[in-house]
């Protein structure tokens, strides 16, 4: 942490030029003591408050947080490729079965975070502590447009049926973070751990003949439910959640949101670069504990309050925000360290066999 002593000013300029350049800093003191180094974090995310995070963290620490904001499918393959040249301190993104390959290839630092989880939380923290869940969605949220619609499915199989022909849409996992865990979640059960992804192929190659129309992200599966391309989406729950807050009801398009059995938690994970050095480790595990603090979770539930705020949490003495509804009773958490390494090889099949 840097102090907060004045500094002489020729050290205050030099310091800042040191960290712009991305290099270990020191501050000095009008003593002449010095601080520990500090070096800039570059946090990899595809959370609407990682931005804030990054600037309520240095604004406590001192420490420089450089924020890559892209979708989790462009993050994850840029990982891959940076597998040998790391580029990234931290990486924060929707589900845990993209961590748990990366556990499973050696490429995360184990930690045990100082944050008390909850009863969910403890469901969702791997047993090695190799990444951290800061908060937790469900998916899928089966959004519908109440408006133009009366039938509503209590199962993912209604969903193959004549009566929502031509009329159900989801996002692509190739893109979307939160939806190759839910392809993983109909599949874990449909099949299992047992009986592989066959049955869950079989599934969503119905979902296909029955006129599945598949789109990026969350984003555009809510656009084409509110221009009448679908009448029921499958997205993440707090986008679906969103749109209820955002959109005032008309005789044209009121959303409404069910949740089928079995839901599969969606937990939003932080994980740290093994590669890193000793100094950025130390800092990275600075900031993991301050996104679980109090501190940090009102970061979170500030920045997206009709998005990526609305998430259940996972550690002890943090409410979820009022809007959301009660967290889905029938819900199920798939082995991230099974379904984890099938990840590349079901959203290929996807990719060539459903979109």
């Amino acid at each position: 942490m840097i102090h907060k002593s004045r500094v002489a000013i020729g050290a205050v300029v030099l310091t800042a030029t040191v960290l712009l350049a991305g290099c270990t800093s020191t501050s000095v003191s009008q003593t002449g003591s010095v601080s520990k180094a500090v070096e800039p974090l570059v946090l990899y995310a595809a959370e609407a408050y990682d931005a804030n995070m990054g600037k309520a963290f240095t604004a406590k620490t001192g420490i420089p947080v450089k924020v890559v904001d892209d979708s989790t499918g462009p993050l994850l393959t840029k990982v891959a490729a940076e597998k040998n040249n790391p580029q990234w301190s931290l990486l924060w993104v929707d589900g845990d079965t993209a961590f748990a390959s990366l556990d499973q290839q050696g490429e995360l630092l184990k930690y045990q975070p100082t944050a008390a989880y909850n009863t969910v939380g403890k469901a969702i923290l791997p047993t090695d502590n190799s990444y951290f869940p800061t908060g937790t969605t469900v998916m899928a949220a089966l959004i519908y447009n109440s408006a133009k619609v009366t039938s509503v499915p209590t199962t993912y199989q209604d969903l193959t049926t004549a009566a929502y022909r031509g009329q159900v849409g989801m996002n692509d996992p190739s893109q979307s973070g939160p939806t190759y865990p839910f392809i993983a979640g109909i599949m874990n059960q449909l099949g299992g751990q047992a009986a592989g992804v066959a049955d869950g192929e079989a599934y969503f190659s119905q979902l296909k003949s029955n006129g599945l129309k598949v789109y990026p992200t969350n984003g555009d599966t809510l656009h084409a439910l509110e221009t009448g391309q679908i009448n029921y989406g499958l997205i993440q729950s707090s986008a679906a959640t969103g749109e209820t807050i955002n959109v005032k009801p008309t005789s044209k398009y009121a959303p409404k949101v069910v949740y089928l059995p079995k839901s599969t938690l969606l937990p939003s994970v932080l994980g740290i670069d093994k590669a890193i050095d000793k100094t950025q480790q130390a800092e990275a595990e600075k900031f993991v504990d301050f996104a679980l603090s109090p501190a940090g979770q009102k970061v979170m539930q500030a920045a997206d309050t009709a998005g990526d705020s609305l998430y259940w949490p996972v550690v002890n003495g943090v409410t979820a925000l009022s809007q959301l509804p009660t967290f889905p009773s029938a819900y199920q958490r798939i082995d991230p360290t099974y379904w984890g390494p099938l990840q590349a090889k079901v959203v290929t099949w996807f990719d060539t066999s459903i979109k």
